[in-house]
């Protein structure tokens, strides 16, 4: 008898940390791998109910090379940057900041949010920058829920946050072939995903799924071997999905703290400059993030 093979490279367990007002599962970058396509960083926060008076406070913050995508299931975050955006963020939205040769923003509870207390829950992730973009000028773009893509298959609905996928495309303004949708499913409802892309992962965000017949449970993130279809089926309970992936980046990358770069030269100057303060302020707001005291490299 045959054994059959796992749809999976890897199936990567998250590292948790508590950054105050709520838990952090970080599931990129990771040992077994640093990326999937272009995504650099997976954070999912929550899910968190905040009481009146607390509140999510990101004080501004530095990045180069790279663009932040911030995509919401539950709750609200008030955006503002070194461009002069101001911007809520609400479920099923996108904020897609592109930060280039470098921008600095804050996320925060939104004053109105804060009093009245509520839920917070949803996805951060950084797409890393092609080198030929990783110095582009800095920019940031809002799209509302109504104007991304809707994906219904039986007992399945998605959003197609980025790229392109299922016949479909986002208006987020991309810089490499990329896919990333968010994903619900009824009990034991099915779909496929094609070998569209040669990197591609799935990410639990509630509920258990199997792809090809073999589980992924909640809060793992399973990197697909290339190739081939991946059949998802959820369990007795409904599911909700992250889909994401791409073509891989073209070279190595580098990361200290905020700070993503083909260059280690890159990443000192940034630092040097952070540290000096010149990398811009956002307006109205007089609190930094200091660079991290404690000895990182590049790695």
């Amino acid at each position: 008898m045959t054994e059959s093979t796992s749809p999976f490279l890897a199936v990567l367990k998250p590292h948790l940390s508590d950054i105050g007002a709520f838990t952090v599962q970080r599931s990129l970058p990771s040992l077994a791998f640093k990326t999937v396509g272009p995504f650099i960083f997976f954070d999912h926060m929550g899910p968190a109910t905040l009481p009146p008076g607390q509140g999510m406070d990101v004080r501004p913050h530095p990045h180069i090379g790279l663009a932040t995508v911030t995509y919401l299931f539950d709750g609200e975050i008030w955006h503002r940057d070194s461009l002069g955006s101001d911007q809520r963020i609400t479920p099923g939205a996108v904020n897609w900041m592109t930060a280039g040769r470098g921008i600095v923003h804050s996320e925060r509870t939104p004053p109105d949010v804060r009093e009245r207390g509520g839920d917070v829950h949803g996805i951060q992730t950084w797409v890393a920058l092609p080198r030929a973009d990783e110095e582009t000028e800095p920019s940031f773009a809002h799209h509302d829920a109504a104007s991304l893509p809707d994906i219904f298959l039986p007992g399945v609905h998605m959003r197609l946050i980025l790229g392109e996928a299922f016949g479909e495309k986002a208006p987020v303004k991309v810089f490499s072939p990329i896919f990333y949708l968010a994903v619900e499913m009824e009990p034991c409802a099915a779909f496929v995903l094609p070998p569209e892309y040669e990197q591609r992962a799935v990410y639990t965000v509630q509920g258990e799924v199997t792809v090809n017949d073999e589980a992924l449970p909640e809060h793992r993130m399973g990197v697909l071997a290339p190739g081939g279809d991946a059949r998802i089926v959820a369990g007795e309970k409904p599911a909700r999905l992250m889909l994401l992936g791409g073509a891989p980046l073209d070279g190595e990358r580098f990361i200290f703290w905020n700070f993503v770069s083909s260059s280690r030269e890159r990443i000192e100057q940034a630092k040097a400059d952070w540290t000096a303060q010149t990398m811009g302020k956002v307006p109205g707001e007089t609190e930094w993030i200091p660079l991290p005291e404690r000895k990182q490299s590049a790695t």
